[in-house]
């Protein structure tokens, strides 16, 4: 039994919205950090947390628990609203965003808040964090059949420490361990392509002995469908690329790779949570 609440396809959507509205205005609060990747992972977070990973916010370290992994860690406001909204710590926290003394700081460190599994900064890592627990999960965990998961971002990929997990991954098999790349074709330098092209992605991931599966990182419904796809395939580990838009939601950072650390102003975030209220009909 999932302690945490399962949210159907209409209330996995308001509340991606919602993580989308409070990612808004704890970036305006903080003036600092990224928005286009946290604003394009609400969905992927969303039914994550909502739906798809047996957790528990009222016992965090849960022995039966799924474990997510952000290696991103830049968007750790995506993280943050997801696991306020989730019950992990009070929403109004998330307005202390990156401010001198709180929990809630630029990068997640795992110590800090409860429902963190990793400490995540250097780019490149988590997959790594996330294959070790999973390699682990396979030698004792035969009867919970938890899982592990690990998001990255796309522009990541650039880091050999990355394949050198997906190395490890294939060779034993991890059946336990699902990679979710947030394809979004941006990084802080421009268009992914142009600065490091990643394309055949597919093939790259397979040629490691990957199973691999690509969605609309805004479906839901696909979302859930992919995840359960890849719970499935028990003799390699899966890896899902989700194609999201940079800035969702926001039409002014929409596919415009300057947002990708830059907060929005008071004023710009007030107009952007007024757009989303108005779309989901609030």
């Amino acid at each position: 039994m999932n302690p945490a609440p399962l949210l159907d396809v209409p209330e996995l959507k308001a509340q991606a919205d919602r993580t989308r509205i409070s990612i808004l205005e704890m970036l305006a609060a903080a003036k600092s950090g990224h928005s286009a990747g946290p604003l394009g992972m609400a969905e992927i977070l969303t039914v994550l947390y909502f739906n798809v990973m047996k957790h528990d916010p009222a016992d965090p370290d849960w022995s039966e628990r799924d474990v997510f992994f952000l290696s991103n860690g830049h968007t750790a406001p995506v993280l943050y609203a997801t696991l306020a909204h989730s019950g992990y710590f009070p929403v109004e926290e998330l307005l202390t965003l990156r401010q001198y003394g709180s929990r809630l700081q630029g990068h997640p460190e795992r110590t800090a808040l409860p429902g963190l599994e990793n400490t995540s900064g250097p780019l490149g890592s988590g997959l790594s964090q996330a294959a070790g627990y999973a390699y682990a999960l396979q030698h004792i965990d035969d009867e919970l059949h938890r899982f592990t998961y690990v998001a990255m971002g796309d522009g990541e990929l650039n880091e050999g420490n990355i394949w050198e997990a997906a190395m490890f991954a294939g060779k034993y098999k991890l059946g336990r361990l699902i990679g979710i790349v947030d394809r979004n074709y941006i990084q802080i330098d421009g268009l992914t392509e142009d600065v490091m092209p990643l394309d055949d992605l597919r093939a790259k991931w397979e040629s490691f002995g990957w199973h691999v599966l690509e969605v609309d990182g805004h479906d839901v419904a696909g979302l859930m469908s992919a995840i359960n796809q890849a719970k499935a395939v028990a003799q390699k580990p899966s890896v899902i690329l989700a194609y999201t838009v940079p800035g969702k939601g926001v039409p002014f950072m929409e596919y415009d790779y300057r947002w990708h650390g830059k907060p929005p102003t008071p004023e710009q975030a007030t107009q952007a949570v007024a757009g989303i209220r108005q779309g989901a009909g609030a």
